[in-house]
């Protein structure tokens, strides 16, 4: 299944990708006498994501579904705005590091924490903080959170996760290199996370591993690479972070970049990933 938000009559709704377009969560539940959460973070929170899944995939057909609204006239936004966490991973893949002149972690996830506040969507414009004058912007694959779970173990970690998502994750670059405690400050300014369009649950993915994530500038590649190249692989990122604290359905990791690139105004940066959406976002410096 492929989940998106959409802007529906100036409200932020549910909505499932069809081979005709999309169709909102509201329409299903009027068609159908249905009382599916309308909202994809409702939807994860309340723990109804699988079974709307099977029985959105039981229908014979959606005709009786008056509004099916075509893909090019999807106006959409992030996938929800209030994830209770973000956690971001730090110089997951080794040629990263080097970008930085550092040395890659190889004991432990370089982790940190984004605030919702720097959540936008698909084709919001990124905004250059004053405070910075060397801002980059770095595609990534976003594991997003399931089920309520503690300590879990790595091999049980597909269990708890819902599906996957492209997120371009940016830094004020400038104020990290100044001092590394300067991390937070440096990664949390407005617009600092976009996230979507598209929700892909598990069976839509296939091998996680295999995926080609890609950051993109101004239509040309920057930097690409395979999760199977990260340091630390996606099951052991949700079960590391587990053991810290309690992830909860919505919980968003994003797994680190195979490169940042250093944005500016009027340019366009986005994250590509085999077999989703491209997430597409214009820069104001």
């Amino acid at each position: 299944m492929r989940l998106v938000t959409i802007n529906y009559q100036g409200k932020e709704q549910a909505a499932v990708v069809t081979d005709n377009g999309v169709a909102r969560v509201q329409d299903l539940n009027d068609t159908y006498n249905q009382q599916w959460p309308a909202d994809v973070l409702s939807l994860l929170t309340s723990g109804q994501l699988t079974e709307f899944r099977l029985w959105f995939e039981s229908l014979d057909e959606l005709d009786k579904v008056d509004s099916i609204i075509p893909l090019a006239d999807a106006e959409y936004a992030p996938l929800y705005r209030h994830p209770r966490k973000i956690w971001g991973i730090g110089l997951n893949y080794v040629e990263h590091a080097s970008d930085l002149s550092e040395a890659a972690p190889n004991t432990e996830p370089a982790s940190f924490m984004k605030p919702d506040t720097a959540i936008i969507g698909p084709n919001d414009t990124i905004y250059i903080p004053r405070q910075s004058e060397r801002t980059t912007a770095e595609a990534e694959l976003g594991i997003i959170i399931g089920k309520t779970c503690k300590d879990v173990p790595e091999q049980e970690a597909q269990d708890v996760i819902a599906g996957y998502t492209t997120v371009i994750d940016m830094t004020a670059e400038d104020i990290l290199q100044k001092n590394p405690r300067y991390l937070t400050r440096s990664k949390s300014f407005d617009t600092f996370f976009s996230f979507g369009p598209q929700l892909l649950t598990p069976d839509e993915v296939g091998d996680v591993h295999a995926l080609n994530v890609s950051t993109m500038i101004n239509n040309n590649l920057h930097r690409k690479n395979v999760v199977s190249n990260m340091t630390f692989r996606p099951w052991h990122l949700v079960s590391f972070h587990s053991k810290v604290m309690t992830l909860l359905p919505g919980d968003i990791i994003s797994t680190g970049t195979p490169g940042a690139v250093v944005i500016r105004d009027g340019d366009v940066v986005a994250c590509h990933i085999d077999g989703f959406e491209p997430l597409v976002n214009p820069v104001n410096g």
